[in-house]
């Protein structure tokens, strides 16, 4: 049975957030041509989504309710870098905050943007094997259900109504991709 969706008791524009700020940016392109952007800026530190890998074909994912969309998906999990965090170590702690799990081996396999077009926003995909259980206190309202999914049926999981976070699924096909031996990082 599908969990029970959160109710939204009201909705507001803010002019500052302490989530997201937005700029404008005035350019003159090399034809000459000016035009004014806006664009949201990123804040902080930067970002982690983490492909945990049970073993080496089945990735832990986690079912986590997005108010931007009003339901509940079906992702990777990701967050925030803390201060003086590096990103290896940003990923070991997500991971144990919403999966239940630390990782041995942490590799980063690339960086995605999440609309490039009006975004500064950028987050590291990192790589996490050799699983171990251990669990930290996170800032989840509710436990996030984890799922464990074989990568031979990412094509299964892609056509599901509940996974269309892009970042997600951009690094799943990065993951699956590097542990075939089809994408080569230094």
């Amino acid at each position: 049975m599908p969990p029970r969706y959160p109710v939204i008791h009201a909705t507001r524009d803010l002019d500052t957030s302490s989530f997201l700020r937005a700029e404008q940016v005035d350019l003159e392109f090399s034809n000459g041509q000016h035009r004014t952007y806006e664009r949201l800026k990123a804040h902080g530190l930067g970002a982690v989504i983490i492909v945990p890998m049970l073993d080496d074909e089945t990735v832990l994912l986690v079912r986590e309710y997005g108010v931007g969309v009003d339901r509940y998906e079906l992702g990777l999990p990701k967050g925030r870098l803390d201060q003086d965090e590096t990103v290896e170590q940003g990923a070991d702690r997500e991971l144990k905050e919403e999966v239940g799990y630390g990782a041995r081996k942490l590799k980063i396999l690339h960086n995605l943007s999440l609309s490039p077009s009006y975004m500064t926003h950028m987050a590291h995909v990192v790589l996490a094997q050799d699983l171990y259980p251990e669990r930290l206190p996170g800032d989840e309202p509710e436990q996030l259900e984890v799922v464990p999914w074989k990568l031979a049926e990412l094509h299964t999981l892609v056509s599901r109504d509940d996974v269309t976070e892009g970042r997600s699924i951009a690094a799943l096909f990065l993951a699956r991709e590097y542990l075939a031996g089809r994408l080569h990082i230094s």
